[in-house]
């Protein structure tokens, strides 16, 4: 699998990522095993995760996984600190909390450092500054060896990103934002994907294939063994089952049979060759189905095809995105 760096890093990561959302939940540990062996066979690193996955039987499971089944030192893991369980409060980025995070996901992924250690989301009680020192601290004392946030909207990723370049002292460059970014959510474009262009970070998308709804699985119904039709799960889908997002569909699978591929290859190699992106995490509830993700390897999208599901899918951006002289 192709290689690329991780933002302005020295850091290489295959340009497909292993999600691990339902390990330890959904998917058992005979799954996850299966999952991750045919991953590193393919030639892929990245491994998602984070503390809250599973209540942290997915950090769990990958430790277990890495001390047996594949050599630790073959795979970037990344993993994530600052969403709780709190009705009141669901996002916690302190410094104390986040470095007492770090220490519980290390001792359950069994490792001494992570390779990519990213703040969920943005916590907007604790100081900027605050959460940031939590990822130099991880980074200075070798716990992690690279830093990046998630969910962060444009300007609180341009200030994050700003900080660290431009504050004094050994600070820790973000290497990467997490944030959904599929052809049925290009919100990203809007700011965020702008301000991790101009500042060097490299951007991983979460649900590349909108929540599962561009496979084309839901075109006829909601199938029993789906996340839309578990109890849990359905509610994420829900938003995507739409008139809009149908004729978006409908648009990939006619370029799907253009192209003799199946409707997951094409919103994958998408979204996965779109400006400033690195690599797409993909979750898959089974073996099976990573490995028709995989498969999108060999394939790269026609010039035509592109612009057609841009068109097909483009979000109405006007003031102040596009210039106010032509408004």
């Amino acid at each position: 699998m192709e290689q690329r760096h991780l933002g302005r890093t020295g850091l290489r990561v295959s340009r497909i990522g292993l999600g691990t959302l339902t390990w330890g939940r959904d998917t058992d540990d005979h799954e996850a095993a299966e999952q991750l062996k045919l991953f590193w066979e393919a030639g892929g690193t990245l491994i998602d995760t984070a503390d809250v996955y599973g209540g942290g039987e997915s950090e769990y499971v990958l430790g277990q996984l890495t001390a047996g089944l594949v050599p630790r030192e073959d795979l970037v893991i990344a993993t994530k600190a600052g969403s709780v369980p709190d009705p009141d409060r669901r996002f916690d980025a302190s410094r104390g909390h986040l470095l007492s995070s770090l220490d519980a996901s290390l001792q359950r992924l069994g490792t001494d450092y992570v390779d990519l250690w990213q703040v969920h989301a943005f916590d907007p009680t604790t100081p900027l500054e605050e959460t940031l020192q939590a990822l130099d601290l991880a980074v200075s004392s070798g716990r992690a060896r690279y830093a990046g946030v998630s969910n962060f909207c444009g300007w609180q990723l341009a200030k994050a990103a700003t900080w660290q370049l431009a504050a004094p002292g050994a600070r820790t460059r973000l290497a990467s934002t997490q944030m959904e970014y599929s052809l049925l959510q290009r919100g990203v474009e809007r700011e965020v994907l702008p301000a991790a262009l101009d500042l060097g970070v490299g951007l991983l998308p979460s649900s590349p294939l909108g929540r599962g709804v561009l496979t084309g699985k839901y075109r006829a119904g909601t199938p029993a063994d789906s996340r839309g039709g578990s109890e849990h799960m359905a509610p994420f889908v829900a938003p995507y089952l739409d008139e809009p997002a149908s004729r978006i569909v409908d648009a990939v699978q006619t370029a799907a049979d253009g192209l003799a591929a199946t409707a997951l290859q094409v919103a994958l190699a998408w979204v996965r060759d779109r400006p400033g992106v690195v690599a797409p995490i993909v979750g898959a509830r089974t073996a099976t189905q990573l490995t028709a993700a995989l498969s999108v390897e060999a394939l790269s999208l026609p010039d035509e095809i592109c612009r057609a599901l841009d068109d097909v899918s483009a979000p109405v951006h006007r003031y102040p995105d596009h210039d106010w002289s032509t408004l």
